[in-house]
């Protein structure tokens, strides 16, 4: 997939992460793409919802899962603004997306690459094609914001 396919996404996911401030939560978006097509989104809901699942990425998922009715999202990419955690790579393993693509790491929970990587951890079924760093600096700088303003 082209890089400006991934850009177009992304802001899509962007988007979502803005959504999150309006209710004070970690401005973190995400999207799920079926063949050019976003099938699910989400964004951060945790203090909304008093849920501590209710991240961006297992929102998209469950709502991708419930438009193509399948709960395996084989040829699906899951856009995300950051790095994954843990539970949210474990639910894009267990989705069996084909693809993730986020935007800026996450040095104290990310399960990709900063902390671990189950998203393409060879005991796990499987693997998934991981692209970081689309619109990094848009990414982090929402982030860096927002936790600016709660010092």
């Amino acid at each position: 997939m082209l890089n400006s396919s991934h850009e177009s996404f992304m802001r899509e996911a962007l988007r979502e992460a803005k959504k999150a401030l309006e209710h004070d939560d970690v401005p973190v978006g995400a999207v799920v793409e079926l063949n050019g097509q976003i099938i699910g989104r989400g964004h951060n809901q945790v203090e909304l919802l008093k849920d501590p699942t209710a991240h961006a990425e297992m929102l998209a998922i469950t709502a991708a899962a419930a438009t193509s009715g399948e709960k395996w999202l084989r040829e699906a990419t899951l856009y995300i603004t950051t790095e994954p955690c843990t539970m949210c790579a474990g639910a894009s393993v267990l989705a069996r997306l084909k693809r993730v693509v986020y935007g800026v790491q996450d040095i104290k929970t990310g399960a990709h690459s900063s902390l671990f990587n189950l998203l393409q951890e060879p005991r796990l079924n499987h693997r998934i094609e991981v692209i970081p760093g689309i619109l990094r600096e848009e990414c982090a700088a929402l982030l860096s914001d927002f936790f600016k303003q709660l010092r």
